[in-house]
């Protein structure tokens, strides 16, 4: 029961073009521990993600991938 308290939605937008940019965010991603959920979704933007990890976890582990390929990512709420 301690892991549904600590368990939060995070909704980031990242600037994402194509499909090889969400399967690119959903590789590096499913790497993560702690991560539940994933969905990513171009045309919006958006990637969400449920699970135990931290916005800040996420965008540091984007982090190379976004400097790589002149992107973006914020996140846009958290729950």
């Amino acid at each position: 029961e301690t892991m549904s308290a600590d368990s939060r939605t995070l909704v980031f937008d990242v600037e994402m073009t194509c499909e090889g940019c969400s399967g690119a965010v959903k590789r590096i991603l499913s790497k993560m521990d702690g991560i539940t959920e994933l969905t990513t979704d171009v045309p919006t933007r958006r990637v969400v993600v449920k699970g135990t990890v931290t916005a800040d976890q996420v965008l540091e582990k984007l982090k190379p991938w976004l400097t790589a390929s002149g992107k973006h990512a914020a996140l846009v709420s958290e729950a």
